[in-house]
């Protein structure tokens, strides 16, 4: 499995096509969907949906979300990456998702961190956007902790999502 990037405590790694499992363990509970596709879990069959555009993404531009491994020991924790959010604009988006059973013990925000420094420093772009759902206040602590700064917020799926941005130039040497 190709590795993407590393950081303290996790791998990033490609997906493959048989892992839809994983992601079906990950969203198919309502805790863990809370805050994202209309707050219901995900259907095997949009796992594996899932599964192969993240791998088409890949492809295409380079960047993607990635299945999230602990290094310790090698368990699935959760998923995070970056997507092309608007071709036209290039305008790349953080988003990452872990099991609820990691929350609390701050992958999101190491994720997150380590996300932006490679994503930032590979050039893909100058500036990278994040969307959180309003009532999720961890999230947005998360992004703060990140080094991300609130923005103009969005019309989202449907509710005025906060957001946040952070450019190469935010980043400290």
């Amino acid at each position: 499995m190709q590795t993407i990037l590393e950081t303290e405590r996790l791998t990033f790694l490609m997906w493959q096509p048989d892992e839809a499992p994983l992601v079906h363990a990950l969203h198919s509970t309502l805790a863990t969907s809370r805050f994202m596709s209309g707050g219901l879990p995900w259907t095997m069959e949009r796992c594996q949906s899932r599964i192969e555009q993240w791998i088409d993404e890949q492809d295409d531009d380079g960047t993607t979300k990635y299945k999230v491994v602990a290094k310790s020991d090698g368990r699935f924790v959760g998923r995070a990456g970056i997507s092309l959010h608007d071709e036209e604009a290039r305008e790349f988006e953080l988003g990452y998702a872990f099991h609820e059973d990691e929350w609390g013990k701050g992958y999101a925000t190491e994720a997150a961190r380590g996300l932006i420094a490679w994503f930032l420093g590979k050039g893909f772009s100058d500036r990278l956007i994040a969307f959180t759902h309003p009532e999720n206040f961890a999230s947005q602590h998360v992004l703060r902790k990140a080094g991300m700064r609130e923005i103009e917020p969005r019309l989202i799926d449907g509710f005025v999502a906060p957001t946040f941005e952070i450019g190469a130039s935010d980043i400290k040497a």
